[in-house]
């Protein structure tokens, strides 16, 4: 690197749904699904409750009383081990509608369930579930919070707790799963010229002015299309509907939504509705925040969208004045519907993300960012799991 041009190589890894920015990579962190250390000892009571049909058994940990993680009496613990009982009980009688679940058992991949006070990850964060490796390969245990149970209204409502629980098992499969990932792919940036600049800056430009600065952010470091390229070789939606059609060239579902989102970026940047209701969003596309906003095929995730933000101890300078940021990779789920608790869900009218309209692409990718990148970035999580190469 010499002294007139600051170009960095960056590994976007957006096979693990996150920029690595040191070009040494770690292995990452999703939000809450990484935190137990494989080989924590837990203090787990008895053989644990077998749970009639399904090939792993539940247990208690009940803590220590003034441990961070707080202790259970036998009344706390009796009854979150019968709701958690109960609700394994009914995911299994409606297995079919449960592909995730379905699988986890069909493979035998979770070894445990295991019941504790709280459960926290690595950085402290409390979670109601977190899925972790067990030192058996292929294997993993479900830890459940006690206190979230409690806290949020599903103990003794088991039936409230079913489609919580089911979302888990996406974790479950994903972090069982033991083929090798994709590699990561460089990326050239020219950093020390990205035209950053600051939110009192954006905020008293014109919509149109914006609109230009959000040109030269592509120029410079902003990237629209994922650098695994999941959408090669796929079909692709028309606006408004829910046919596919085939691609007449092997990147023209790439080609197609990378320009999609960018019209979807220069309408959140240009339009006063989300300077004025989403001000995050507008200025997070423009202050270096935010370094890939991209469509990506991800057939393991049932979500929608996801912001990924690089930890604290993996911030780069950008800019002139050497402004020190966490990056951030926005990912929109090509061929996955918004969940009904999606803030964005009544936007999307039941359509894949893929069908969306230009209007309701940026109102997603918009209340993404407004929802999710604030607390992503305090609690440093980064992806290990968003995306997978296509299979």
């Amino acid at each position: 690197m010499n002294g007139t041009k600051a170009t960095v190589l960056i590994s976007l890894w957006l096979s693990h749904g996150a920029v690595c920015v040191p070009i040494i990579a770690t292995q990452a962190a999703d939000a809450g699904q990484e935190g137990h250390a494989v080989a924590e000892s837990m203090a787990l009571e008895g053989p644990g409750r077998e749970l009639p049909g399904l090939p792993f058994r539940l247990f208690v940990e009940r803590g220590q009383p003034g441990s961070s993680r707080g202790s259970l009496d036998h009344a706390q613990a009796d009854a979150a081990v019968e709701t958690v009982s109960q609700a394994f009980a009914l995911l299994l009688q409606h297995r079919s509608e449960y592909p995730r679940f379905d699988e986890t058992v069909r493979k035998h991949l979770l070894e445990q369930v295991i019941i504790e006070p709280t459960v926290m990850n690595r950085e402290g964060k409390v979670f109601p579930f977190l899925v972790a490796r067990s030192a058996e390969e292929g294997k993993v245990r479900l830890l459940i919070s006690a206190s979230l149970l409690k806290e949020r209204g599903y103990l003794s409502a088991p039936d409230q707790l079913v489609p919580v629980l089911a979302r888990e098992f996406q974790w479950v499969v994903s972090k069982a799963d033991t083929a090798p990932k994709p590699k990561s792919v460089s990326i050239e940036r020219d950093l020390r010229h990205a035209p950053i600049r600051t939110d009192q800056e954006i905020e008293v430009l014109s919509g149109e002015e914006r609109v230009r600065l959000l040109r030269r952010v592509f120029d410079a470091y902003l990237r629209t299309i994922d650098d695994q390229r999941s959408l090669d070789g796929e079909p692709y939606y028309e606006a408004g509907s829910t046919s596919l059609l085939q691609p007449s060239q092997p990147d023209s579902a790439t080609k197609y939504y990378d320009v999609r989102i960018r019209e979807a970026l220069q309408r959140i940047v240009r339009e006063p509705f989300f300077m004025e209701q989403m001000p995050l969003a507008v200025r997070s596309l423009l202050n270096g925040a935010i370094w890939t906003v991209a469509f990506v095929k991800v057939d393991q995730r049932d979500w929608a969208t996801r912001t990924r933000v690089q930890p604290a101890d993996k911030a780069v300078a950008v800019g002139e004045t050497s402004r020190t940021i966490q990056p951030a990779a926005i990912l929109v789920n090509v061929f996955r519907a918004a969940a009904p608790d999606d803030p964005f869900a009544v936007d999307t009218r039941s359509l894949p993300m893929g069908a969306l309209s230009t209007e309701q692409l940026a109102l997603v990718i918009a209340k993404e960012i407004q929802q999710n990148l604030v607390e992503k970035s305090q609690t440093g999580h980064v992806a290990q799991d968003a995306l997978s190469a296509p299979q």
